[in-house]
């Protein structure tokens, strides 16, 4: 009985644990610790939202069993969204099904669809589900590139090439956590006329699709390609566009018979959210767009922020396009260590954590991801740190 059960020993080490435990004991040491690396929104839910579930959970008829794949008016407030926002039309009652965030959907979604040994094509680096989804299923991960150009299409067509047997599924992610690169829609067509031609699925991670920073340019969805239907599905989050993190609201939505695969495994594992938490993100999605403004300013001023005062603290920080993040690449002095070895470095000497690269695939270990959950004062006050930390002539010590 002491050995490791057989799915756990396919887990690599838990890397963010080992920071998450340097930034506890520093705290319970008195340190000040600005906490720049778990992407968990500091900004409160919007009032009308968490009125309209105070609302809801007054009904006793609420409190009941919910509907697993999400009540009626959540999935059509979804496919709603998708026609206003990406022209997309999708049926409520077979194309959309309610998740418990993006990240439950992709996990039970590589349940629903992995054999032992398939194999599933993934960025590196990329979204830890994306990857340990599939492995916790029985599937073999292939690693290709993470930047949406030709590199991608490239390496695309080297992991079909080698891969025996042939690849199931790809994984995109974009707008990207962690790198926070964004897709075009002529890339997507690329994408898609490649995976029908092979005939691999699509699942697309959007969860950042309404944190964006160029108001003329917000990121598609690989669903407004024609022929994407066929063979795609994608996940969007309510947690960071409408601060509702805890709240575990998120959906699939797309091809008819992978959402159904999906809706079946997730009726033998879950009954759903608890029914006033969907009453209120169907509030939500019927909105006026307003709350998600709100949120995607705030994040903005954060990012330019961040950029502006580490910059000045003489740590360049390549500003993101979207999402809450910044992907950053090491100062060259301390690149060699590795991004865990600098993250702890940072809680050591700086009292600023952030979330090593390596989490998120080996070709992140030069970088780290920086979150914007602080406020801009906190944010200068962590440029101050950094400032006095890389002027130390020992800081590496």
């Amino acid at each position: 009985m002491s050995e490791e059960f057989h799915k756990i020993r396919r887990l690599p080490p838990y890397v963010f644990e080992q920071v998450n435990r340097l930034k506890a004991s520093a705290r319970a040491g008195g340190a000040d610790i600005i906490d720049l690396g778990m992407g968990n929104p500091d900004l409160p839910t919007p009032q009308g939202i968490i009125d309209k579930l105070c609302e809801a959970v007054q009904d006793p008829r609420s409190h009941r069993y919910s509907s697993s794949k999400g009540i009626p008016g959540l999935r059509k407030a979804q496919a709603n969204y998708y026609a206003r926002r990406f022209g997309v039309k999708l049926n409520p009652d077979t194309q959309v099904v309610a998740t418990l965030g993006s990240k439950e959907g992709f996990a039970n979604m590589a349940q629903a669809i992995t054999a032992p040994g398939d194999i599933v094509l993934c960025p590196d680096p990329t979204y830890p589900i994306h990857t340990f989804g599939f492995i916790m299923s029985g599937g073999v991960i292939r690693s290709i590139s993470a930047e949406p150009d030709e590199s991608f299409l490239v390496s695309l067509e080297r992991g079909v090439k080698h891969s025996i047997p042939k690849p199931i599924a790809l994984i995109l992610s974009f707008p990207s956590n962690p790198t926070a690169r964004v897709a075009t829609l002529d890339f997507y067509k690329d994408v898609v006329a490649f995976a029908r031609k092979h005939n691999i699925i699509i699942l697309s991670d959007l969860a950042y699709s309404e944190i964006y920073f160029d108001e003329n340019n917000p990121p598609p969805s690989v669903l407004q390609v024609e022929g994407a239907m066929d063979v795609a599905v994608e996940f969007t989050s309510m947690s960071k566009t409408f601060s509702m993190a805890g709240w575990r609201m998120g959906f699939a939505v797309g091809n008819e018979r992978l959402i159904a695969a999906l809706t079946r495994v997730k009726s033998y594992l879950d009954y759903g959210a608890f029914t006033p938490v969907q009453v209120a993100a169907t509030a939500a999605l019927n909105g006026d767009g307003s709350d998600i403004e709100y949120v995607r300013n705030v994040y903005k001023t954060r990012r330019d922020v961040l950029v502006e005062s580490f910059g000045r603290a003489g740590w360049e920080i390549p500003a993101p396009q979207a999402t809450m993040f910044a992907w950053v690449p090491i100062p060259e002095r301390y690149r060699a260590m590795g991004s865990l070895d600098f993250s702890k470095l940072l809680i050591e000497k700086a009292d600023v954590a952030v979330a090593p690269g390596l989490g998120f695939g080996e070709h992140g270990d030069e970088f780290v991801r920086i979150a914007l959950v602080e406020n801009e004062h906190r944010i200068r006050q962590a440029a101050r740190n950094i400032k006095r930390f890389l002027g130390n002539a020992d800081g590496a010590a």
